[in-house]
């Protein structure tokens, strides 16, 4: 039989079937996923725009796009995977970030699926921000022939929860379309009810399934399904620790390091403005204290994932033990019989929830509310899974190979007379030895990007958001780039708070920094942040975007972040002699057009 009789007739030439099995070869099994993705996408464009229409679909089929909104890039895994799925089953979707989406096409869209996070208390992503303001607007299209369905993520400790998501359902309704199906609200822990979501909304659109998409005999199928593993968030690689070092002076009044990891033989690759995934466990000491406090026995066994393991074990690497959640709340309420508890858990009293939430740990309720005689796999019900944290890489392959750095400040508080951590900083800084290993991932980050070599670029960060842009100047020295690079860097103390001074002052001799202007909110009687240093040049600021400079923010959302882009459209106002509204065009312009992006936390 020869290799063109495997085929349906036409399918594929000799040549390109050739180049198909070169192709396999090299493929991660996610690779392949991913190739599935793309060339349904591009089918489903070259339908749209005339060309014949490819036999997987069948003739009346509605189209399909999945819109994903995401600022940490798990409504993108989940919406990659959405198309995957469906072009198993024989239907192929148009995915699309909702940053590079033309919303004046939404009234082109038949079948919807929208795959949403939310950011903070109740904001949409910040990529997506366009996309919200667009269709929350006046100029919004009617949308009387689509149909939608929305899955919605969120952290249930957060008052607005979900409300993203819960903007674009009520919005899409308002303007006429369809719900195909209700939204699903998910937490932080989304696997499940994510995957029961996309089951029923495919079973909902399915056309027809089609051979096309199923493996052939003869192909590469088995070849591809025998590739080593790509590591990701369910299976982190184990990297080895290099460097653990404090990196402030003697005398300041905060502790941030740097952590450098090895890589090598991962096979994990990432581009700076990417962030590194790290599984933490939780503090053996914060394990035993609740132990204590629930009357457990730390032996006691717990199933986990369809395994078996010690309570001790289970809650020091499998569950979120620190901070309580609605979940948790109304677990032990229901136990307990606290009508406390309970009440808090009731529709309208989200403030509330939220506030108690914040000032009490899952320790502090159970000490607050005791229970006897509970059983260890009835405790750890209430629990949610614990989550892997992000950091910002702080450096560059191509200068540092095999190789990913972080900056990172341990967060430590006092809360019920007791001394509190956080969870994955104080793992890093207190237990994260060199030679150790930790479990990670590299979380893909295309918002956060460096331009090309010749582009101007402006870069806003306090503290460890100061990060990324090592990662950016490691780059540009490794590639040979020469555009201009511009650096506005806070922090408390310069004499020991200056983080990674020698390495900045070698950027400015060599010409891979041009200019760098520092804040150190505590060296004089009044406080100066980066800010302050923006307004103070904010002659030359303005000009390097009138020439095509991207503008980069890292750092705190809540006071930096929000500082900074308040500032910028001043500067704009004024610099520019506009009214406040222009200004705010000329801003949001620069975001759309990816020359204003921000990684903020």
């Amino acid at each position: 039989m020869s290799v063109r009789e495997t085929f349906p007739e036409g399918a594929l030439s000799i040549e390109q079937w050739q180049h198909v099995q070169e192709l396999s070869r090299t493929l991660s099994p996610a690779q392949a996923r991913w190739i599935s993705g793309y060339f349904a996408g591009l089918d489903a464009g070259m339908s749209r725009s005339g060309a014949e229409p490819a036999a997987a679909v069948a003739p009346d089929a509605r189209s399909l796009t999945i819109l994903y909104g995401t600022e940490t890039g798990n409504s993108r895994a989940l919406a990659t995977g959405l198309a995957e799925a469906a072009a198993v089953r024989g239907r192929a979707a148009t995915v699309a970030d909702m940053a590079d989406y033309n919303p004046r096409r939404l009234k082109e869209e038949q079948d919807l699926l929208i795959v949403v996070s939310t950011y903070g208390e109740g904001d949409p992503p910040q990529p997506a921000v366009g996309f919200f303001e667009f269709l929350e607007g006046r100029r919004a299209p009617r949308l009387e022939g689509a149909r939608f369905s929305v899955l919605a993520l969120g952290d249930s400790t957060y008052e607005k929860y979900c409300e993203a998501g819960k903007r674009l359902d009520l919005r899409l309704a308002e303007l006429g379309a369809t719900r195909l199906h209700d939204r699903v609200d998910c937490d932080v822990d989304y696997d499940d009810p994510a995957a029961v979501w996309s089951t029923a909304v495919l079973d909902l659109v399915a056309a027809q399934e089609s051979a096309a998409f199923a493996a052939l005999p003869g192909t590469a199928g088995a070849t591809l399904l025998s590739s080593a593993s790509l590591h990701d968030k369910r299976n982190p690689f184990p990297a080895p620790i290099l460097e653990n070092m404090v990196v402030v002076g003697r005398g300041s009044t905060k502790e941030t390091r740097h952590i450098e990891l090895d890589l090598a033989g991962s096979g994990l690759d990432y581009q700076p403005g990417d962030a590194i995934g790290i599984a933490p466990r939780n503090d053996p000491a914060t394990v035993a204290a609740l132990i204590e406090a629930a009357g457990l026995d730390a032996d006691a066994s717990v199933e986990v994932k369809g395994g078996q393991r010690s309570l001790a074990d289970a809650l020091e690497s499998h569950f979120e033990i620190t901070l309580s959640t609605p979940r948790f709340l109304a677990h032990w309420g229901k136990l307990a019989g606290a009508g406390e508890l309970e009440r808090l858990g009731e529709e309208g009293r989200e403030s509330e929830r939220s506030a108690y939430l914040r000032a009490h740990h899952v320790v502090d309720i159970v000490r607050k509310f005791p229970l006897g005689g509970l059983a260890a796999q009835e405790f750890v019900a209430g629990l949610r899974p614990l989550q892997p944290r992000l950091y910002s890489i702080a450096s560059s392959l191509a200068f540092a190979p095999d190789e990913a750095h972080i900056t990172l400040a341990p967060v430590r508080y006092e809360l019920h007379g007791e001394r509190r951590c956080g969870v994955a900083s104080a793992h890093l800084a207190d237990r994260a030895e060199a030679g150790a290993s930790l479990p990670v991932y590299i979380q893909p980050n295309p918002h956060f990007r460096l331009p090309a070599d010749d582009v101007p670029i402006i870069m806003i960060g306090a503290g460890t958001g100061v990060a990324p842009y090592r990662a950016f100047m490691q780059e540009r020295e490794a590639r040979g780039a020469r555009g201009r690079s511009w650096l506005f860097f806070g922090e408390r103390n310069f004499r020991s708070d200056f983080l990674y001074q020698a390495e900045w002052q070698e950027h400015l001799k060599n010409g891979i920094l041009g200019r760098m202007d520092v804040a150190f909110s505590r060296d004089a009687g009044e406080k100066v942040y980066v800010q302050h240093r923006m307004l103070a040049q904010a002659k030359d600021l303005y000009a390097w975007l009138e020439e095509g400079a991207h503008f980069y923010v890292c750092g705190d959302e809540k006071q930096m972040a929000r500082d900074v882009h308040e500032t910028l459209i001043r500067i704009v106002a004024e610099q520019g002699r506009a009214e406040r509204e222009t200004a705010e065009a000329y801003v949001r312009k620069l975001a759309a057009d990816h020359r204003y992006q921000r990684d903020v936390y």
